[in-house]
């Protein structure tokens, strides 16, 4: 069998806490870190991780492969856990208007914002579609990202519903990046019914969750609750159908407003609730108590020019998971820059750089359910890995806005 050492590494974070080295300060046990570290892989999997010292010779002797890390930082690669990867068109011009004063609910009442995108997308090839979806795979993977979360919700109908997750599950089984599928048909209601959003919700409940389910497009069932989207109640009523088709829910919540979405999160055991602009303590304690990870999306508040950004530290004093993405999508954050959201975290949300890096690994496995899988380095773990140009982890986020990626290796494999 086939095995990797990953030899002459200066720092190691594999966000295990029972790995970190004895002495470590309360940021670095967060971390996991380990220093002057090395790795084994086998087959795809993370075998031993420790000090290069304590590497057994049994061990050493079965190795095929070497490569040295030169004294650089290694760590998990990273989980991307919000994104609406597949769509068609853009929304430059709003970027303009935006810089004019408008803001985004005032560009959506206008015929804007995700009105706009889904009105390129549905008249989109399906292969115009994966070519684009592909290209944005590449430039995650070049950005350290090893696994992505893709929804849908541009296409607002049942047929273009199915059209881009069946574009998902192509781009799934064609690029090393491991992707994984929502359904977020309850993204807005499109503008053919906004005079009978009943009849919007009848389709979505009665007709696109059971024909997404029977072809298995998708894992999780998504809603944006909001003002201008769904209600509470129209939200538990698309959640609970999805659930009985099997989805795992999950729900945009308290972006704009304080909507009652992420009580709702915790009613129903969601897998997240995410951006939480606008969450206060007691849904942060909801979530906790229910296990339901608070995915935090700095970008969008960025972007759409909001002040109000979510407070991590509610979150994390209530002892809920924390996890950040990019919410990468052509209106209100287009950027596939996971590294920058960890420094926003820390500059307007209250995180530590230890805990933004965690967020973006751990927690981010965490939002997608494969934590037993994803976002740490240990024994049984997926090697998805990182080599960093860095060579002290405080560097990551601190030296903002770049790309400090050198190498990314999925399941084992090395991508440059």
């Amino acid at each position: 069998m086939m095995s990797l050492l990953v030899r002459g590494i200066g720092q190691i974070l594999t966000m295990d806490e029972k790995a970190a080295e004895a002495g470590c300060g309360p940021a670095e046990k967060e971390l996991g870190l380990v220093r002057d570290a090395a790795m084994v892989v086998q087959e795809g999997d993370v075998t031993w991780v420790g000090k290069e010292r304590d590497l057994p010779g049994d061990v050493r002797k079965d190795v095929v492969e070497v490569f040295d890390a030169g004294g650089r930082v290694v760590m998990p690669g990273l989980v991307d856990c919000h994104t609406h990867l597949v769509f068609a068109g853009t929304r430059a011009g709003e970027f303009e208007m935006r810089s004019q004063g408008a803001t985004y609910e005032e560009i959506a009442r206008q015929g804007g914002g995700i009105a706009s995108t889904v009105a390129a997308t549905r008249t989109a090839h399906a292969d115009e579609l994966f070519t684009a979806g592909l290209a944005r795979l590449d430039r995650f993977l070049a950005w350290g990202v090893t696994t992505v979360e893709a929804k849908s919700g541009y296409g607002l109908d049942t047929e273009s519903e199915l059209k881009l997750l069946r574009v998902v599950r192509s781009l799934s089984g064609r690029h090393p990046v491991e992707v994984v599928s929502t359904f977020l048909g309850a993204h807005v209601v499109p503008p053919e019914h906004r005079a009978d959003r009943g009849r919007y919700l009848d389709i979505l409940c009665s007709e696109m969750i059971p024909a997404v389910a029977g072809e298995g497009l998708a894992v999780f069932c998504d809603v944006f609750c909001e003002d201008g989207a769904f209600t509470v109640e129209e939200s538990r009523r698309i959640l609970v159908a999805g659930k009985e088709h099997g989805l795992v829910p999950k729900i945009h919540a308290e972006q704009l407003s304080r909507s009652g979405g992420a009580l709702l999160a915790a009613e129903l055991g969601c897998a997240s609730a995410d951006h939480l602009d606008f969450a206060e303590a007691e849904d942060a304690h909801a979530m906790a108590v229910a296990g339901v990870t608070a995915v935090l999306l700095p970008g969008a508040t960025l972007f759409t020019g909001k002040k109000r950004f979510p407070d991590a530290r509610l979150f994390s004093a209530a002892g809920a998971t924390v996890a950040l993405s990019t919410d990468f999508n052509p209106g209100s954050s287009h950027t596939q820059n996971l590294w920058l959201m960890g420094t926003l975290g820390c500059v307007y949300m209250g995180m530590r750089p230890s805990a933004a890096l965690r967020a973006m690994t751990a927690g981010g496995a965490t939002a997608l359910g494969l934590a037993n899988r994803l976002g740490t380095l240990a024994p049984g773990k997926a090697a998805d890995f990182l080599l960093l140009e860095d060579r002290d982890w405080t560097q990551i986020l601190y030296l903002y806005g770049r790309n400090p990626v050198a190498r990314a290796w999925k399941e084992g494999t090395a991508f440059s």
